[in-house]
């Protein structure tokens, strides 16, 4: 595993690779959903409920950033997100209870 935190002008970016079996494309947009989890039995390799790369995603997309994933299968995965550095003003609605 390959871990990057890098930033530019307006972002923190981090990125985690791995050398694994990949992800079709297919795919990409759809492991973000809520219990979503790869149904191709040669990818289904490990046991998992289908909420972590969601609960992530919902954490990002909070925090105005992107997430994303770059992979083929086969050849491993980089699973990537963005959090803006400058302040961002909080939703009128909040999330906190």
């Amino acid at each position: 595993v390959i871990v990057r935190v890098s930033k530019d002008q307006q972002n923190a970016i981090v990125s985690v690779q791995d050398f694994g079996i990949g992800i079709d494309p297919a795919h990409h947009e759809l492991i973000f959903g809520q219990f979503y989890q790869v149904t191709d039995a040669e990818e289904k390799t490990y046991p998992g409920l289908g909420v972590g790369l969601y609960i992530s995603a919902e954490i990002i997309r909070r925090h105005a950033g992107r997430i994303w994933v770059e992979s083929r299968k086969y050849h491993g995965s980089t699973f990537a997100f963005s959090l803006p550095l400058q302040e961002v003003k909080a939703p009128k609605e909040s999330y906190c209870h």
